[in-house]
């Protein structure tokens, strides 16, 4: 099947009315994707045909219900409609996710003058953001919102938006970020994040670091926490082992659980020093979200950017990865791309290709919360298929991709590379992404 011909339906239906988006024509243009649309996909079967898996089979994929039916060898399916995917030369993986970005900042490096946080542009960007993601593959998306100061809750209301309209597409969840909760000024703060997790944040977030009493900070959020039954996703540059000694101590009852990152700081202590902190991190359960793309701006500090994720999960801390900045002052060139994350593990991380790629699907997805994915008969079908054969491969070269959120396809990305008439290049016949078929 050649790239610049796919032989597919449409993964995208016709607009109509549909939830969220700012309202009264108010929001940025609602991209398709509605309550309907939604709907209609849960009921439609999709066959997916000639897909490579990890394990070197060639298999075709049914789905239906949102869910995988059926993992058969290769024509062995009969499809009870037409809707078919030809992913011949493609590799079928579970979905990657997105567990850390920053919907509210994205896109923002090369604009003029202070950064607009109306209602309005931050939903724009934040939609924008997500589809970006969704079409390298994250069909879910953990975005950390700031809360308070002179926007109040204006931004976090914007990211609700662009949630409800993204419905169907890509699922798309908030952390409220609040800059102090102690002191004076810290009380406010405390009452304005009551206030996100009433609006629908279902994550709460902050960074301690930042904090004139990070000990206290830490308190208040994991008593809200407790109190109201979210996870807790902190920011923290991880230099400080006392701190982080506290922290897995105040943690470790906490469910639904802590995650922490991006703890670039953890690779700055003496060896000795970050193999304790590790080991009370995973007595605590405490999860780490590492970036390998860089540092986001939450944190408003640079230093050595990646955590050692060999020795944390060498400790038994499960270690997710993440984009963090989209082209914001944290990242002016940050691509948004689990992909380009989990190369970045391999090749710098000292990460095997499918242990890296497992950080930015499976791993992530249990930071998240998210069930579970394996491309077999009963799991979620949220689904990216990469032109290649192995994980190494499209860790290598990830141009081609279609991605599959709740059984159907909802974003392509189509690459041809041709190399010109020469005979050097038809006697080596060298590999080309895609070949386009003659006419009739």
């Amino acid at each position: 099947m050649s790239d610049s011909q796919p032989q597919q339906p449409s993964p995208f239906p016709p607009g109509g009315r549909g939830e969220g988006g700012g309202g009264g024509g108010q929001g940025p243009r609602r991209p398709p994707g509605n309550a309907d649309a939604h709907a209609a996909a849960e009921a439609t079967t999709l066959l997916l045909c000639g897909a490579r898996l990890t394990d070197g089979r060639t298999v075709d994929v049914r789905l239906g219900g949102g869910r995988i039916q059926a993992v058969g060898t290769a024509g062995s399916l009969p499809s009870p409609a037409p809707a078919r995917v030809d992913l011949g030369g493609y590799l079928l993986l579970p979905a990657p996710a997105e567990p850390h970005a920053h919907g509210d900042t994205a896109l923002t490096a090369d604009g003029e003058g202070p950064v607009s946080y109306g209602t309005d542009e931050v939903q724009r960007r934040a939609t924008e953001a997500a589809l970006l993601q969704l079409g390298h593959g994250a069909t879910a998306v953990r975005s950390h919102v700031r809360i308070g100061d002179v926007h109040g809750l204006g931004p976090l209301e914007a990211v609700l938006q662009a949630r409800r309209s993204l419905r169907g597409l890509t699922d798309l969840t908030t952390v409220a970020v609040p800059r102090l909760l102690t002191g004076a000024a810290g009380s406010d703060g405390l009452a304005m994040l009551r206030d996100a997790v009433k609006m629908g944040a279902s994550v709460i977030g902050g960074c301690p670091d930042l904090d004139p009493d990070p000990t206290g900070f830490l308190e208040a959020v994991l008593e809200l926490a407790a109190e109201h039954g979210c996870p807790v996703d902190l920011h923290t540059d991880g230099d400080d082992p006392g701190r982080l000694a506290r922290l897995a101590a105040m943690a470790g009852g906490l469910r639904p659980g802590v995650t922490i990152g991006p703890c670039g700081g953890l690779s700055r202590l003496p060896l000795d020093v970050a193999h304790r902190a590790a080991d009370q991190l995973a007595a605590a359960g405490v999860r780490v979200t590492c970036l390998p793309q860089g540092d986001c701006a939450a944190l408003e500090r640079r230093g050595l950017r990646t955590a050692p994720v060999r020795l944390l999960r060498a400790a038994g801390v499960r270690v997710a990865a993440g984009s963090g900045a989209l082209r914001d002052a944290g990242n002016p060139v940050g691509r948004g791309d689990p992909l380009e994350a989990a190369f970045l593990l391999a090749s710098q991380g000292g990460l095997r290709a499918p242990e890296a790629y497992a950080s930015v699907s499976g791993a992530a997805r249990e930071a998240m919360g998210l069930p579970e994915v394996r491309v077999e008969a009963g799991f979620p079908a949220e689904l990216l298929a990469v032109r290649g054969d192995r994980i190494a491969g499209v860790l290598s070269l990830a141009y081609s991709r279609i991605v599959i959120h709740r059984g159907r396809v909802v974003a392509r990305t189509s690459a041809v590379r041709e190399y010109c008439d020469s005979a050097v290049a038809v006697a080596l016949d060298l590999p080309r992404q895609g070949r386009v078929e003659p006419g009739p």
